[in-house]
């Protein structure tokens, strides 16, 4: 299946998402129509190369790969501008130039650094991304957002730079580990919460079938986020408005994984940061309680976490909330849920009441 995103500009661009099972033996030969005579530099996560390695040496990609394969150390303590100059010297060395193009093969990690590095050298060259987790082919790969992390907070360097294709093969989920599986399938519930009640209730009843790595159940589930994460993107590329629900569960989530120096795990975050948001539309009245509780159940049923661990105080989580990118002056955006499959940006809560819900939901 493929899904072409129409973005503005001028001329106006596209980026394809083409999502299948079997994609990757054949990319070189898919990637070629989208080079323009553009020489690729693949950039790979050192780990899924070395589980991939072996059939990629059978379908004869050495003219593809020789002189330009660069391996990636992928982890979130290497998501910074360190890692960005380190890959930029290696490009500069094998002659990358204004002719060139990027193509990440990799998790959410590996995504964000060389769609920003692609932004920068050079003054911008294109990129492709070849997403390899369930969080990146759901949700990172998608939308043109990069960027690295700071000390005081993810993601605060970046920039918006569309890559030209995204290709989402199954193939790569079945050697996904059950804990990037699990971590992955927290963007998948955020993305039903705020758009997809069908996407909602196939994800109650189908749960196992996903476990399993039942193809169908897993090109179903990226096909469904996919189409609603290209719709918010093609009406608002730059997150000046609509595009913020798509934070739905970031805000505390962000906040905790820095906390916690990143022990605490994306998914996990953006877990307990959804039931944050849920309870506080609870206490507006904005949402009833039964869709709360299909929210923890729903987290449950896949181990995420629906409370915030003892360790880190209410005051501690909103003082870490201070340098988060989606803060525009003094006002926080804060998306709420309203009921499964539709949301809305609250621009007006007080941090009082954050800390009531932040006290409630604190583990013992």
């Amino acid at each position: 299946m493929k899904l072409t995103m129409n973005l503005p500009g001028i001329p106006p661009r596209t980026s394809d998402v083409i999502i299948g099972e079997g994609l990757l033996q054949d990319l070189p030969a898919a990637l070629r129509s989208y080079l323009e005579g553009r020489v690729a530099y693949w950039i790979w996560d050192e780990n899924v190369w070395n589980l991939w390695k072996e059939r990629i040496e059978k379908w004869s990609w050495g003219e593809w790969l020789k002189g330009h394969l660069i391996l990636f150390p992928a982890s979130e303590p290497n998501k910074r501008l360190a890692a960005v100059e380190e890959l930029g010297r290696q490009l500069a060395v094998a002659g990358a130039d204004r002719e060139s193009a990027l193509v990440a093969v990799g998790g959410g990690v590996t995504g964000d650094v060389v769609g920003f590095l692609a932004s920068i050298y050079m003054r911008g060259i294109p990129h492709f991304q070849v997403p390899t987790t369930l969080l990146a082919q759901v949700d990172s790969s998608v939308g043109g957002k990069t960027g690295v992390d700071l000390p005081e907070g993810k993601n605060l360097l970046g920039t918006f730079h569309q890559p030209g294709a995204i290709w989402m093969d199954a193939q790569f989920l079945e050697t996904l580990p059950d804990e990037q599986l699990r971590q992955g399938m927290a963007e998948v519930i955020k993305t039903a919460m705020i758009g997809d009640e069908v996407l909602w209730k196939y994800l109650e009843s189908h749960s196992e079938a996903i476990k399993k790595r039942e193809r169908d159940a897993l090109v179903r589930v990226v096909t469904a986020c996919c189409i609603i994460k290209a719709k918010v993107v093609e009406s608002d590329e730059r997150e000046s408005g609509y595009r913020r629900i798509l934070n739905l569960g970031h805000t505390v989530g962000h906040a905790l994984e820095r906390l916690s120096e990143y022990r605490i795990r994306h998914g996990d975050a953006v877990a307990m940061g959804m039931v944050v948001a849920a309870k506080l539309a609870l206490k507006r009245g904005l949402i009833i309680r039964g869709d709360l509780d299909r929210l923890e159940k729903l987290c449950e049923a896949w181990e995420l976490p629906v409370r915030i661990p003892p360790e880190f105080s209410p005051k501690e989580i909103i003082f870490a909330l201070k340098t988060d990118k989606k803060r525009v002056g003094k006002t926080l955006h804060f998306i709420l849920p309203v009921r499964i499959g539709e949301v809305m940006d609250c621009d007006d809560l007080d941090m009082g009441e954050l800390e009531d819900a932040l006290a409630s939901l604190r583990g013992k």
